[in-house]
């Protein structure tokens, strides 16, 4: 059963940037299309990200160009680079399993981004 550690969330102003980690145990995620989701508050959580076994990768709208998705196979890791932060981007962030996967992994506690303006 794979866990999955997330860190790297913080208190940042508006127009700032941080990198999140999620690092995962107990299995080899390398073959496995990986996402990073955030549910802000008082809404639902949403896929932000997503990156194939090969390192393909997919943004939504509201992300795209500022976020970056990565992966280091060697450390079963996956990261998020999230520049030119706003308010907007405040929210507990986790990765896990595209749900198209269908790997129904246990999620992580998370780790909480907040955006000052």
């Amino acid at each position: 059963q794979v866990q999955l550690v997330e860190s790297g969330g913080g208190l940042v102003q508006a127009g700032g940037s941080l990198r999140l980690s999620c690092a995962a145990s107990g299995s080899d995620i390398s073959t496995d299309a990986m996402g990073w989701y955030r549910q802000p508050p008082g809404r639902q959580r949403e896929l932000v990200a997503h990156i194939t076994s090969r390192g393909r990768t997919n943004y939504a709208d509201s992300v795209k160009g500022r976020f970056t998705i990565s992966r280091d196979n060697a450390k079963n890791t996956v990261y998020l680079q999230m520049n030119s932060l706003n308010v907007e981007d405040t929210a507990v962030y986790n990765c896990n399993a595209p749900p198209w996967v269908g790997r129904n992994w246990p999620w992580g506690r998370g780790t909480q981004v907040t955006v000052s303006s």
